[in-house]
């Protein structure tokens, strides 16, 4: 068996099967975990999801921004409708099976065997990974719930900029899916700067990757995330940052688990989307 990390898709229907045929999986012996972001964009998105469903237990998907972006939107939240090419899958006639697919995925995926940890952006330094899952586990269970409307409704914003424990309610939700979805760079006492984009050394001073932080508590824990395309492959830290921009005309990355050693496998794309045209 082979197990390969995907980085971010965004609808990139015919890059992901291209990668797939180069690494020959096969969906009965092998398995894939995807770093979420299958999503928008991208010219094909309803096919991607369709394929990624249809995967069944061959495959394992954790929640990106675009993913929820999805959920929120067919929930009735408009504010980033025009951040969006979804209008296939909001009118498919399988709309319904596939939301309610995307909505029972994880924010975190643990696999404790392999000591490895599957995000989509970054964990702030003030979480031990137990702090994590267990705060993942929190927005979970409100996706699945009967109230999960509302919810998505209050799913946007960048406040609250810092964990507290005293958190509650939407505001708790919303910092833990801006860690878990959106995180690139925080100041060193764990304050998101969800507003930075760039290349390290781009930022504002102050500001460090997530994954830099030096009092970090997950520093000896091992995490692969997307999320950061102008970040690109990188191994460092402890993490494996495998968004490397496909949708903007980089590549897709599948980061080989199993067998060891973890290695990138990459499929350039030809870019659906100018940089800084989004």
């Amino acid at each position: 068996m082979s197990l390969y990390a995907i980085g971010d898709i965004q609808g990139c229907a015919r890059e992901l099967w291209a990668l797939l045929d180069q690494l020959a999986f096969d969906p009965q012996h092998d398995r894939l975990w995807f770093v979420g972001d299958l999503i928008n964009r991208g010219p094909d998105s309803l096919a991607v999801l369709r394929f990624v469903r249809e995967l069944g237990a061959a495959a394992v998907v954790v929640l990106g921004n675009h993913d929820l972006h999805l959920l929120a939107l067919a929930a009735g939240n408009l504010k980033y409708a025009h951040k969006s090419n979804l209008d296939a899958v909001l009118t498919a006639p399988d709309r319904e099976e596939l939301l309610h697919w995307l909505r029972q995925r994880p924010l975190l995926h643990h696999d404790a065997e392999r000591e490895l940890t599957l995000i989509h952006a970054g964990l702030p330094p003030q979480w031990t990974l137990a702090d994590a899952r267990a705060a993942a586990a929190e927005v979970e269970a409100a996706l699945r719930g009967e109230n999960y409307q509302t919810f998505l409704l209050a799913l946007y914003g960048n406040q609250p900029e810092r964990w507290s424990p005293e958190l509650r309610g939407l505001e708790r939700l919303r910092f833990i899916v801006n860690c878990l979805t959106r995180l690139r760079f925080c100041s060193a006492d764990g304050r998101l700067a969800l507003k930075e984009k760039g290349e390290i050394g781009s930022q504002t001073p102050g500001l460090v990757p997530w994954f830099q932080v030096p009092q970090r508590r997950t520093r000896a824990d091992r995490i692969i995330f997307g999320h950061w395309s102008t970040l690109g492959y990188y191994a460092g830290e402890n993490v494996w940052a495998i968004d490397s921009g496909c949708l903007w005309g980089g590549a897709l990355t599948a980061l080989r688990v199993e067998p060891l050693p973890l290695l990138p496998i990459q499929r350039q794309c030809a870019g659906y989307v100018v940089p800084g045209e989004d």
